[in-house]
């Protein structure tokens, strides 16, 4: 499974609109769950825009907080990149567009909340 930025910040916040249904899942150590390294740079982002203010002690060191909170970080390839540029949908978020294409080409559910995503060919667990 890969998580959406959204979903990974909730976690690690112990935000109580993530779902129990999300909550158990991330909670089974039989889960792989993976964090892309769109995120961390969706996050580092957001906070140096004052979007995130809360996040200071996540933004400054990501990669940390990936591997703390028991996920394995997903890397950016060439391929990912090529399929998020490339495709023929209509989506402007470019943190969305490579975390539908990691899940897309990597064959992981998204873990998301987010109904925007429903329009690329991925499997969304909500």
């Amino acid at each position: 499974m890969l998580l959406d930025t959204h979903i990974f910040l909730w976690w690690l916040f112990d935000d109580p609109k993530l779902s129990k249904k999300i909550r158990t899942i991330l909670c089974d150590l039989n889960n792989p769950v993976f964090v892309s390294a769109a995120t961390v740079w969706e996050v580092a982002t957001k906070y140096r825009l004052g979007k995130l203010p809360a996040a200071s002690s996540v933004a400054e060191n990501v990669p940390y907080w990936i591997v703390k909170a028991g996920f394995k970080p997903l890397a950016i390839s060439p391929e990912h990149a090529q399929l998020a540029g490339s495709w023929d949908i209509r989506h402007r978020d470019p943190f969305d567009r490579m975390l539908a294409a990691q899940a897309k080409l990597e064959d992981l559910a998204l873990i998301s909340d987010d109904r925007s995503l429903t329009v690329f060919p991925i499997k969304i667990i909500k």
